[in-house]
């Protein structure tokens, strides 16, 4: 009788665990979907004989920028292992990837293979984000024993906000700039001080008549 009794018990606690799931389990207000952030990187080698690069060089890298699409949040970084650099094959780089509207980065991220000598490598690291598990559907029954969030909270939001964002390792640690502009900085206030009111002006006065009716 006592084994039965504790086999009911388990029985009984195993199917109210069942009702309250893995998603009823969250009682705070921060969604358990957050973006994971993932980075590729990309390599493609170029010639550069006596530290310059040929014309038909600075064509086979346009063209691989062009199928790359390189874009906003991309970082480029120059790995050159010659021993004095191939300062005029860096400053070429640098133009071609100005010119398109973006910066190169001083940090050059580890690679495959060695750089064959008298080339210079080109690396382009490209961050992505995605919410993974969503949506979670997975809280099938509406009881909530524990006053949980329900198991898709947060998947919309974070989802958009990872589609979104320029620059996904900014939801890593955030974005900084060497360079203070205060006049920036204050730019809204001084829009909030000087705009005028929408109240301010006098009432437009309208008539009320119906165009010679009645």
């Amino acid at each position: 009788m006592k084994n039965i009794a504790t086999l009911t018990a388990l029985a009984l606690a195993t199917s109210l665990a069942g009702c309250t799931g893995a998603g009823n389990s969250n009682r705070s207000l921060d969604s358990v979907h957050q973006p994971v952030v993932r980075n590729s990187i990309f390599q493609f080698d170029v010639a550069a004989a006596n530290g310059e690069m040929a014309p038909s060089e600075q064509g086979r890298l346009a063209g691989w920028f062009d199928a790359l699409g390189i874009r906003y949040g991309d970082r480029i970084a120059i790995d050159d292992p010659s021993l004095y650099g191939s300062r005029g094959a860096e400053a070429t780089i640098r133009s071609m990837v100005e010119r398109r509207g973006l910066l190169m980065s001083n940090e050059v991220p580890v690679t495959t293979g060695a750089v064959p000598a008298g080339h210079v490598r080109v690396v382009v690291t490209r961050a992505s984000a995605h919410v993974p598990g969503c949506p979670d559907w997975s809280s099938k029954s509406s009881l909530n024993y524990n006053n949980a969030t329900s198991a898709n909270y947060g998947c919309a939001t974070n989802s958009n906000l990872a589609a979104m964002v320029a620059d996904p390792n900014d939801l890593i640690k955030g974005t900084r700039s060497e360079r203070s502009d205060p006049a920036a900085a204050t730019r809204a206030i001084n829009t909030y001080r000087t705009k005028p009111q929408t109240g301010a002006g006098e009432l437009q006065g309208e008539s009320t008549s119906n165009g010679g009716g009645q």
